[in-house]
């Protein structure tokens, strides 16, 4: 390190503390990157890569952004999943011997985000931490930005433990005591257990920390221990600490999340066209979030159920209500990271008033829900704290258009502070006697131009033009700046009263930035108060968003029985007929129970519906178990614990996994953990395999089900031969997508009816994908074959023939004695071939791999 300057060798000795990070190392108005920093983030970032002298042979790689817009870069770069240290200067340049003394402030990583500029207003910041420990795994969330942690532990291997932790759709993993890495990709971070304080916990969470087992400790622990070594100030504000148990909830795989679409759709991983786009209608962030949480984790508990749905339904009820509270929740702010900044310490004058005008919407809000007859909403409003006493304080100390910058001055409302209103006092006096001296210079000396100005640089001074130059008084005028048509004066008295002036507006700005922060560290002391007044707001948020939608789209009150069963009349799915608009949305029933209809067999042709209608099953219990009513003409629900569902292609290539190795893995986890209380949603088990192995696997499949577990089940197939099942299974029951074939053209009715599909109209699929053709016409003459009987058989015949006969063709006269053992077993497998069994495309998928066998 001797051979660089410096300040190169500060950068190097700081940067091997943070060598996972970018250091944004400040240097007057810019952050610098240097070396392979500066590299990357000039990649990462399409910013100008240059370089720099540094006492090295060759110049220093370099880049840099200005430090007023930092924060953009930092964002794009943490958005990448990257980590930034900022290192900033420490002391005053001017008083520093030799190099000025730097520190980093902050690691900012994707999940300790606090700018909400950075963040997604209705989409929680979290990051998750597994620990193990005592043979369990502990699972903590946390979102910094509203404060808020969350805990459990399973009795599970790490995978059960990061499928449960992936449901908070963290920006970053945090590790401890695991003995291998789970696959994910996010920026992990690993932390050995004897690096943890073991008293930490305790100190953070007090009493609440008595609750937790030791995993969930070990994991709060680690996720604490991370966030104080990388943000380097006060946790004041993380007092929530909300220990569950994850059979509270109704459960679902990150399969399952994925193909209800509950959040994001599959094909643009985007909110809108999914259901929480449908059903959120809420006015505020916090409002946002809790659905969102809402959706992810619906319940299992049939009292705290009824008493949403109580609520619901009479907000729903009274149109009113529902406007008034909707007009007082769009006044309020996001208090959850309002009060996130204001203990963080970064909260702004604005952040302050923006906290008083949504408290001072409360008091109506509370008026509102007390005066119900809703059990629900009336605990509600006796709970809210109106904060009276942090309004008026903050009412009396801060004005109510306050600059962004709290360096700026103008914060403090005059009658706060007494020095502060003398100070304001002396300048005012000050600024009236000035603007009254140009008017008596004016008079004293003739010059109708005179005119007295102020700028940074020279402060106040009297101008004259050069045309009255011969007017300026001998002596009394001192010249202070010469300009192309004018020169600038001072006179002791106005140099008097400029320092006094200046005096007096340094001194208040120094002051009201001392009375600012110290009215922010006021507030502070009240955060969990505005944490549980935030929970409450955001609660009714949530259920007037259920009400709005409910009303708007014609949702009814689903209505929980303890029965098993499943019945809904003419339901509907509820996104699907959102984005339909003007297309009437073809409704339809279902009955389940788990006796003599626990399992659905579902058959009928692609695009009739079948995928639709399990989907919309699956969501309307999810609705129905979050407190929201459901798109039905009438709705019987169980409560249902898991929900699994195998719907679409997909595959896993980067573990190694085809399509049906996929459809494999995801159908055993259903058959794995299912209970008699699952709704399992199984769409073309076995497509992915030969007609008869695949047939094989769906039968046993559904047998699994109906006699092991219990569960209530929709089953979609193509193999029409499962629904003799029907028949010799009790428990199962055929339905099918009914279509109707007009004119020699296929019309889906997407009406589910009892019964079996009598075909499943491949062909017509194909030729409205506008298939060659040809083959369209080919099909259907080899579908005419297969139906009549003979035909395709003695298609395949003839090309097996052709086959059998090309060595005599091609004059290789070749005797049975002469050929190969390969070849002889290629010959009797030709000859025990049963075509009568084999589809064309079987036949010729056999005809390739003989031919790859003689080829070798």
């Amino acid at each position: 390190m001797a051979q660089y300057t410096p300040m190169i060798q500060q950068y190097l000795a700081i940067k091997r503390d943070y060598p996972d990070t970018f250091l944004f190392f400040r240097l007057g108005d810019f952050y610098e990157l240097f070396f392979e920093d500066a590299v990357v983030a000039s990649r990462e970032l399409e910013i100008t890569l240059t370089g720099r002298d540094g006492g090295a042979e060759e110049r220093i790689p370099m880049c840099g952004v200005p430090h007023h817009s930092a924060d953009a870069y930092i964002a794009e770069l943490l958005k990448k999943g990257y980590k930034v240290a900022v290192c900033e200067q420490v002391e005053d340049p001017k008083e520093a011997k030799g190099v000025v003394r730097r520190e980093v402030t902050r690691v900012i990583t994707p999940g300790t985000m606090m700018e909400g500029k950075w963040l997604s207003d209705k989409e929680n910041n979290y990051m998750v931490a597994l620990a193990q420990s005592e043979g369990k795994v502990g699972i903590a969330a946390c979102d910094m930005s509203t404060g808020e942690m969350y805990t459990t532990s399973v009795w599970a291997k790490g995978e059960a433990a990061l499928d449960e932790a992936m449901q908070y759709r963290p920006k970053e993993m945090v590790f401890c005591g695991l003995s291998t890495s789970l696959k994910n990709d996010l920026p992990n971070t690993y932390i050995e257990k004897d690096q943890l304080d073991p008293f930490a916990v305790d100190r953070q969470y007090g009493e609440q920390a008595k609750q937790l087992d030791q995993a969930m400790r070990t994991a709060v622990n680690a996720l604490l221990h991370y966030i104080g070594t990388t943000q380097k100030r006060s946790l004041s504000h993380m007092r929530l600490l909300k220990r569950y148990d994850t059979r509270q909830f109704l459960q679902m795989d990150g399969f399952s999340r994925r193909n209800l679409e509950l959040t994001e759709t599959i094909r643009d991983k985007t909110k809108k066209g999914s259901l929480l786009w449908l059903l959120d209608r809420t006015e505020t962030a916090m409002g946002g979030r809790m659905l969102r949480r809402w959706i992810e984790r619906p319940l299992l508990n049939q009292t705290e159920l009824e008493e949403r749905l109580n609520a619901v339904e009479h907000i729903k009820s009274d149109m009113i209500l529902r406007a008034d509270l909707r007009a007082a929740l769009d006044r309020v702010y996001d208090l959850e990271r309002l009060a996130g900044r204001i203990a963080y310490g970064n909260a702004n004058a604005r952040d302050l008033v923006q906290l008083r005008l949504s408290l001072e919407a409360v008091p109506k809000l509370r008026r509102l829900l007390i005066d119900t007859e809703a059990p629900v909403l009336v605990q509600i409003a006796e709970e809210m704290d109106e904060c009276t006493d942090i309004v008026s304080f903050l009412s009396s100390a801060l004005v109510d258009d306050p600059p962004i910058s709290v360096r700026e001055g103008g914060i403090i409302r005059p009658g706060y502070d007494e020095y502060l209103d003398k100070l304001h006092t002396a300048s005012r006096e000050g600024k009236n006697w000035i603007a009254q001296l140009e008017q008596a210079e004016r008079e004293a000396t003739g010059i109708r131009s005179l005119k007295v100005g102020f700028n940074k640089v020279f402060g106040y001074y009297i101008e004259v033009s050069r045309a009255n130059q011969a007017n300026v008084p001998a002596g009394r005028y001192e010249r202070k700046q010469t300009l192309a048509n004018a020169e600038r004066f001072i006179t002791p008295e106005l140099k008097e009263k400029e320092a006094l002036i200046l005096e007096a507006e340094e001194k208040m700005i120094e002051l009201e930035y001392q009375l600012f922060v110290a009215v922010r560290s006021e507030v502070a002391q009240h955060i969990p108060r505005l944490q549980g007044l935030a929970e409450r707001i955001a609660a009714i948020d949530v259920l007037q968003s259920f009400a709005t939608v409910s009303d708007e789209r014609g949702f009814v009150r689903p209505q929980i029985v303890n029965s098993g069963e499943c019945v809904i009349r003419e339901g509907r799915h509820p996104v699907v007929e959102a984005v339909l608009e003007r297309e009437k949305y073809v409704a339809n029933d279902v009955e389940m129970n788990q006796s003599d209809r626990q399992i659905l067999l579902i058959t009928g042709p692609n695009m009739a519906g079948k995928s639709t209608y399990m989907r919309q099953i699956a969501l309307i219990t999810v609705m129905a178990q979050i407190g929201c009513f459901v798109p039905a003409k009438e709705a019987r629900l169980s409560l249902v614990d898991q929900i699994f569902t195998r719907i679409g292609a997909a595959d896993d290539l980067a573990g190694g996994h085809s399509t049906f190795m996929v459809e494999m893995l995801e159908t055993k986890h259903a058959l794995q953990k299912a209970t008699a209380q699952s709704l399992i949603l199984l769409d073309e088990i076995g497509r992915g395999t030969s007609t008869y192995d695949g047939m094989a696997l769906a039968q046993a499949v559904i047998e699994y089900i109906r006699e092991q577990i219990g569960a209530k089940t929709l089953f979609s197939t193509h193999y029409h031969e499962l629904t003799s099942l029907e028949e010799t299974l009790p428990g199962v029951v055929n339905v099918h997508a009914r279509c109707e074939e007009r004119d020699g053209k296929l019309l889906f009715l997407h009406k589910i009816e009892p019964g079996r599909a009598d075909k499943s109209y491949g062909i017509h699929v194909a030729e409205l994908a506008e298939m060659p053709r040809k083959v369209i016409e080919r099909a259907r003459q080899i579908l005419a074959g297969l139906e009549a009987g003979a035909a395709p058989s003695q298609d395949v015949q003839m090309t097996l023939e052709a086959l059998w006969s090309a060595p005599v063709a091609a004059g290789r006269e070749e005797t049975h004695q002469s050929m190969q053992p390969e070849e002889i077993a290629l010959i009797t497998e030709l000859r025990e071939l049963d075509l009568n069994q084999t589809t064309p495309m079987e036949a010729m998928l056999k005809i390739f791999e003989w031919k790859q066998r003689l080829k070798r």
